[in-house]
């Protein structure tokens, strides 16, 4: 089987579903649908796991997926991320653990379902247009403000969303988590005026 990672973010998403779990695909991912289409090697994927849900996400993935249970444990624990690989495609997914706060819920209830296909049965909930923005801010700061890949996708869905975006949450959130700035050149650099 090639490397698929839209198929991977399928067969997460129902895994997810069946076992009432919330969750939002996000990353790259997210980013070629609300933007610039582009190849990603991976999946990220956050979700509201709590220790209830270990076992039956261990008994789900078990014999599809390369997954450490420590790793899934201690996510949990801490509310950081693990990794699990689906062995007949070879790509990963990157699962980031919420935490529960005010931020992660207002953005899981924001997410939508998507499809990622064109065929019945490809809906994913995929993270909004704002979030993807965000995230991707976040992480181009914290990589050190030199991901030219993060700031593509950040300027893609910006430009491909600029009439539909929630202007207000975007600055809103932005200021919140400090990344005001980076947040109001991507918006110049994408041809919208600040507010």
């Amino acid at each position: 089987m090639a490397p698929d990672p839209v198929e991977l973010a399928l067969i997460l998403g129902r895994i997810f579903e069946r076992l009432g779990i919330r969750y939002c695909v996000g990353g790259s991912v997210a980013s070629s649908v609300y933007g610039e289409v582009r190849t990603t090697l991976d999946v990220d994927l956050v979700a509201e796991l709590r220790p209830e849900h270990i076992d039956a996400l261990l008994a789900a993935t078990r014999g599809e997926f390369h997954i450490v249970e420590a790793s899934v444990r201690r996510a949990v624990r801490n509310a950081s991320s693990f990794n699990v690989i689906h062995e007949n495609m070879l790509v990963k997914a990157d699962i980031y653990v919420s935490p529960d706060d005010a931020l992660h819920r207002e953005q899981f209830a924001r997410s939508r379902a998507v499809a990622l296909r064109v065929e019945p049965g490809s809906d994913v909930q995929l993270a909004s247009p704002e979030d993807v923005v965000i995230h991707k801010l976040r992480w181009y700061r914290m990589g050190g403000g030199v991901s030219d890949r993060q700031w593509r996708d950040v300027l893609g869905v910006l430009k491909v969303g600029a009439g539909a975006l929630d202007r207000g949450y975007l600055n809103r959130v932005a200021g919140d988590l400090g990344l005001a700035d980076l947040l109001a050149r991507a918006l110049s650099e994408a041809g919208m005026a600040t507010k």
